[in-house]
């Protein structure tokens, strides 16, 4: 865009045999903006220092990283990225090693245990092999009590009941 602007610029100021500045004007730019422009004619947009990226780790600094996340399988790419540091192996960013890891498949989600949450309760195969306590609350005449129940996990059978007053800890201690 900048160098195109530039371009054109030059071109009407050729043709016109007018400043410049009078071409600029009439484009609608700054000249400030124009001039810093003009000096930076042909190179490419630095802005103001250069980006590291990624693809500037060299090779050995890669090696170095997949090394040491294999002798520490258990600890994530953020602390490997500053235990890697304090220990004077490779000074890279967290996003760096992430990176790196990524492309080699270290960080492959099939290396994860699966976790068993939203799976739902494993049903008992057995009667009394797993009960379960349950407190509800029933409103008669206005007045709260406490159905305390416990119940079996695999026929799901009311073993024993109480109605409370209260839902206090020594409450549900006692029924069990």
């Amino acid at each position: 865009m900048r160098d195109a602007v530039i371009d054109y610029i030059y071109y009407w100021q050729q043709r016109a045999e007018l400043p410049a500045r009078q071409v600029v004007k009439w484009v609608g730019i700054a000249e400030s903006k124009y001039f810093a422009w003009q000096k930076r004619y042909g190179r490419v947009n630095e802005h103001n220092a250069l980006v590291p990226r990624d693809q500037w780790l060299e090779s050995a600094e890669k090696e170095a990283i997949i090394k040491y996340a294999k002798t520490h399988p258990l600890d994530g790419y953020r602390r490997l990225a500053f235990m890697m540091l304090d220990e004077n192996i490779v000074a890279v960013s967290p996003t760096s090693v992430y990176r790196v890891l990524k492309s080699s498949g270290l960080m492959d989600s099939k290396t994860i245990k699966p976790t068993l949450k939203g799976n739902g309760f494993v049903q008992p195969l057995r009667p009394h092999e797993h009960w379960h306590i349950d407190v509800s609350y029933i409103n008669i005449c206005g007045t709260f009590y406490y159905l305390c129940s416990v119940l079996d996990g695999c026929s799901r059978f009311i073993v024993h009941w109480e109605l409370r007053e209260q839902r206090r800890e020594p409450d549900i201690e006692i029924i069990r």
